[in-house]
């Protein structure tokens, strides 16, 4: 007869943990949501689209120069070509697309074959061939 006391109050217990867990992971509402994402974008902490790095704290410290010494400096540096162009790498990019394959287009094929038949190209998306 003592056991169904104590199995009531076992039964009791399980129901209202999980009842407790139901509750503390229901769906946030519609409102909810935009509220927490705009906390999120003041403070913020919100990750790029894309799944790109979060966002770097930005830099307390302050420039040394005016508004107008910054644009004079680029200036110069415009007039002697020193300006890295847009893109950084675009000028090297252009330059290796105009060399000339020391292989033949038979060549690349064998040797691509010859990869796959050993399993070592990297598939499409970077990913690792094993």
């Amino acid at each position: 007869m003592l056991r169904i006391p104590v199995l009531a109050a076992a039964l009791a217990a399980t129901m209202a943990t999980t009842l407790a867990m139901a509750q503390a992971s229901a769906p946030m509402s519609r409102e909810q949501v935009k509220e927490e994402t705009r906390r999120a974008a003041e403070a913020r902490e919100l990750t790029p689209a894309g799944g790109g790095a979060a966002p770097a704290a930005k830099s307390t410290s302050k420039s040394t120069l005016t508004r107008e010494q910054r644009k004079a400096e680029t200036m110069q540096a415009r007039k002697e070509g020193k300006l890295a162009p847009a893109g950084s790498t675009q000028h090297a990019d252009v330059a290796a697309a105009k060399q000339k394959s020391s292989k033949t287009r038979a060549q690349a094929n064998a040797e691509a074959m010859e990869a796959r038949k050993k399993g070592e190209l990297v598939p499409a998306g970077g990913g690792s061939p094993k």
